[in-house]
């Protein structure tokens, strides 16, 4: 998951970066030139913009896929689930104790 991450982030910056130089050749530019630079602009901000909802998308399945893991486990593992809150509990305890 960390690798699409980065991927898209590094998508997203060169995409952005792309956008920028249209635009600054489009402010260069005059009449026909600069709305063909525009409209190349505000389509590849546009596919931007969707990749974002996609990964936003993908996100929140996922999590939904794993709250509903770990309400499952939970479920299933009642004892077990009680033991690691009572164990993250005394390593909280521990860890704001120190400072």
């Amino acid at each position: 998951m960390q690798a699409s991450r980065e991927k898209l982030v590094e998508d997203l910056q060169a995409l952005l970066a792309d956008v920028d130089n249209l635009f600054r050749q489009a402010a260069a530019a005059g009449g026909q030139e600069a709305q063909e630079l525009r409209r190349r602009a505000e389509g590849a901000l546009s596919q931007a913009v969707e990749r974002l909802a996609a990964a936003e998308r993908d996100l929140l399945r996922r999590g939904r896929e794993a709250a509903r893991a770990t309400d499952d486990w939970v479920h299933e593992n009642p004892w077990s689930a009680i033991g690691v809150g009572a164990a993250v509990g005394v390593l909280v305890g521990m860890l704001i104790a120190r400072r």
